[in-house]
């Protein structure tokens, strides 16, 4: 059980769920339960927020899973938090440009502008 993930529903505010396995590629509905508002109410929306809810990710912007939630259960995230997923996606280093000389009419410019 994914707990505390972060439904993101189009043109809704977003809701607090537990999640019963990681969203896949091939899925068509997002299945859920203890649904929630941010503040931890019950939706006015929602009967029992222990049912379980099955959202369209038609109706879902996306899902937000706190790494702390998936290191609880064990489950492999798709992307290790912090590393990033493609070298060539990667920033670049900065380069060392050593020590940069100011222009002064420059700085002349903007002072009287």
């Amino acid at each position: 059980m994914i707990r505390n993930a972060v439904l993101h529903i189009n043109n809704e505010q977003p809701l607090l769920a537990d999640l019963f396995e990681l969203p896949g590629p091939a899925d068509v509905v997002l299945r859920c339960t203890n649904l929630r508002s941010m503040n931890g109410k019950r939706p006015v929306f929602v009967d029992d927020s222990a049912s379980v809810f099955f959202f369209p990710y038609l109706h879902i912007r996306f899902v937000e899973i706190p790494p702390a939630a998936v290191g609880e259960t064990g489950l492999p995230m798709p992307v290790p938090v912090g590393v990033t997923a493609d070298p060539v996606l990667a920033a670049p280093e900065p380069e060392d440009d050593g020590d940069l000389e100011i222009d002064e009419d420059f700085l002349r410019r903007i002072r009287e502008a």
